[in-house]
């Protein structure tokens, strides 16, 4: 007999993970109560109160078949995902990349989980983890008084790193006699997809750099002093993932060129040599009039990043309609709390999903939260939880985040690295990447036709 009579389920958390998560319990029959603190209570981040929102980029990673975050893509589509159907319908124009109007995507997201008969959103901070049946995915941005009760019922501080969020520039106050269009090797569309802004000579480039090391930030609290060395991800560690632009440009003059401004493959067609950095940005809305600064989250000053940012050749005339900001993100001791089927170890009937996992990027996001939801209405129509074979993206990155040796956990996202080896060697990188995505694939349906 099934001891969970009440099908409801309370879901802390409208972002990414909470969104999927409520609409893959929904579907299964399941009463959800999904949570959302915004647009009463600010994170200071967000800037509305639509559900999965995003806030630092609004590219959801690669879609080419044999990447890494093509192949979850790939599971997520054979599994249902309502997030990433929504993300199609209102993708841009990204190259060889899924990105998306940011507003629309949030507003899709929100009408259809609104419109579900099965999902009762609530506009309400939640301080307490639920007696009831339920999923935390509140998020990195998790409040003081949650964040307190989580690591009350975990037995330990929850770990913690910093995110930053890049700028995002009004299209018409680009230079386009200087900036160019351009995908990198040519994907995309014929003129490309991204705005390049590209420093020719050296010179301009060294002065840009040392302009970013010595540019004003804002003033970090004493907890959060780890950014003076990087992003501090816990247990000694540093998460690189998200540096600030600033602490890239300290280690070292050339380091931009070989990270988010490296020039390989966007060569400028109006000069004959190859520009020595470059400076993308991409499309950020449905009407093409604001574009996002790749790579450039930071943490200066708003007036610093005015005068910094319009150093860069295109942006002189620059007008900012949002300026980066940091942040600080929250995350559970993923290996010592939870099991593969995303339960606590403690608790059953209690899920997590999420950043707040340690799962990193919007795609492992979504991935989790759909498996968190799909668990809990299997727990509460009285099946077992499902564990996902870990030859599949999604069954690796679950299985990484609850077996990572503590002393050196970080936040994770969908990569080759995390996979079992293949059993049959792969010439190339492309090659291996395909065959990766062909077990995937292969590993998923047998699993699925066994369920």
């Amino acid at each position: 007999m099934n001891r969970f009579n009440r099908k409801e389920l309370i879901i802390i958390g409208g972002g990414l993970a909470g969104s999927e998560a409520a609409w893959q319990a929904a579907q299964r029959g399941i009463h959800v109560y999904l949570y959302e603190m915004r647009p009463h209570v600010e994170t200071g981040a967000h800037v509305s109160g639509d559900l999965a929102e995003l806030v630092c980029s609004n590219s959801l990673g690669s879609n080419l078949p044999d990447r890494a975050s093509g192949v979850l893509k790939a599971e997520l589509r054979r599994l249902g995902s309502l997030l990433l159907e929504i993300a199609e319908q209102t993708a841009l124009p990204a190259g060889s990349a899924l990105a998306v109007d940011r507003e629309s995507f949030a507003r899709e997201v929100t009408t259809r989980l609104s419109a579900h008969p099965n999902i009762e959103i609530r506009r309400a901070e939640v301080t307490e983890i639920p007696a009831e049946a339920a999923i935390v995915a509140s998020g990195p941005l998790t409040s003081p008084r949650l964040s307190e009760a989580i690591a009350h019922f975990s037995g330990e501080e929850h770990l913690y790193f910093f995110d930053a969020i890049a700028p995002i520039v009004e299209a018409s106050s680009i230079d386009m006699s200087i900036a160019y269009r351009a995908s990198r090797w040519g994907e995309g569309e014929e003129d490309g997809d991204y705005i390049n802004c590209p420093f020719h000579e050296k010179s301009d480039y060294l002065a840009f750099v040392e302009a970013l090391r010595t540019a004003e930030r804002i003033p970090l609290k004493e907890f959060e002093r780890a950014l003076e060395s990087g992003v501090r991800a816990g247990a000694g560690q540093f998460f690189e993932g998200c540096l600030p632009v600033e602490i890239i440009a300290a280690r070292g003059e050339k380091a931009l060129a070989y990270g988010p401004m490296r020039p390989v493959g966007l060569a400028d067609p109006r000069v004959p040599r190859r520009p020595y950095a470059v400076v993308q940005l991409r499309q950020d809305n449905l009407a093409g009039n604001l574009y996002n600064m790749v790579g450039f989250q930071t943490n200066l000053t708003f007036p610093e990043q005015r005068r910094v940012f319009r150093m860069i050749p295109g942006l002189q005339k620059a007008e900012f309609a949002r300026y980066g900001q940091m942040h600080r993100n929250t995350f559970i001791a993923a290996p010592k709390l939870l099991h593969p089927t995303l339960q606590a170890r403690a608790r059953e009937d209690l899920f997590f999903a999420g950043q707040i996992t340690g799962v990193e990027g919007y795609m492992g996001n979504i991935a989790t939260g759909l498996l968190a939801g799909w668990n809990a209405a299997r727990l509460l129509n009285g099946q077992p939880p499902l564990e996902l074979p870990r030859e599949t993206m999604l069954g690796a990155l679950c299985w990484y985040i609850t077996h990572a040796d503590l002393k050196d956990f970080q936040p994770m996202k969908a990569n080759f690295g995390i996979l079992p080896p293949l059993e049959e060697e792969a010439r190339g990188k492309r090659e291996r990447g395909a065959a990766y995505a062909r077990r995937s694939a292969e590993r998923l349906e047998a699993f699925l036709n066994q369920v």
